[in-house]
C-alpha cells in the first residue's frame, strides 16, 4: 500500500512539473546567430506637433522577416511584455494583441523585428486602460508569422492566462 501511495505521489509530481511551462525571455526568441536588435526607445515623431495619432504616417518595422527559433513551436511558455492592442470589444477589452518587449513598440517607436512581436489571442482579453502595465502571458507558443496594421509577429500564441508582471521581492 505504502510502495503504491508514493508511485502514485511521484507520477503527480512529475505531471505537475511537466505541465509548467517554461519562461520565456525575448532573447530567446532570436536564434544563436542571427543579429541581436537594439531597441529604438526614441519618439519616432514629435508628439506636441502631432494633432491625432491615427494620423501620423506608420513607422517602419526593423526587420519584418526576422529569423526566428523553430524549436519554440508547440511549447508552453509563459512570458512576460507589454500588450499592443489589435482590436478592442465592446467592453473596452483587447481579445486579439501584440506582445512586445517595451513599452510602446509599434506605436510612438518603430515596432521591433519580427521575432521580437507575438500576436496572441485571448477569450477574456485585458482591459483597454491597463495597458501601461506588464503583464505575464502563458499558453502555447506557435512559430507561425502574422500580419497586422502594425507590424509583421513571428510567432503566434493562444493565451491561457493573463496576469500582471510584478517584481519579486528582493
Amino acid at each position: 500500500m505504502k510502495r503504491a501511495l508514493l508511485a502514485l505521489l511521484l507520477m503527480a509530481s512529475t505531471c505537475a512539473w511537466a505541465a509548467a511551462p517554461r519562461e520565456l525571455t525575448w532573447p530567446d526568441m532570436i536564434p544563436p546567430n542571427a543579429p541581436h536588435p537594439k531597441p529604438v526607445m526614441t519618439p519616432l515623431h514629435d508628439l506636441s506637433k502631432m494633432g491625432d495619432m491615427e494620423l501620423a504616417p506608420a513607422a517602419k518595422q526593423q526587420a519584418p522577416n526576422a529569423p526566428v527559433v523553430t524549436a519554440l513551436d508547440g511549447q508552453q511558455i509563459k512570458m512576460p511584455g507589454f500588450i499592443v492592442p489589435l482590436e478592442v470589444n465592446e467592453e473596452g477589452r483587447t481579445t486579439d494583441f501584440l506582445l512586445v518587449p517595451y513599452y510602446g513598440a509599434c506605436i510612438h517607436v518603430p515596432p521591433p523585428p519580427s521575432n521580437q512581436i507575438v500576436h496572441v489571442t485571448s477569450e477574456l482579453g485585458v482591459k483597454v486602460d491597463e495597458l501601461y502595465q506588464a503583464y505575464w502571458i502563458e499558453g502555447k507558443m506557435q512559430v507561425k508569422p502574422t500580419t497586422s496594421e502594425l507590424a509583421d509577429a513571428g510567432y503566434q500564441l493562444v493565451a491561457d492566462k493573463i496576469y500582471v508582471y510584478e517584481l519579486p521581492d528582493p
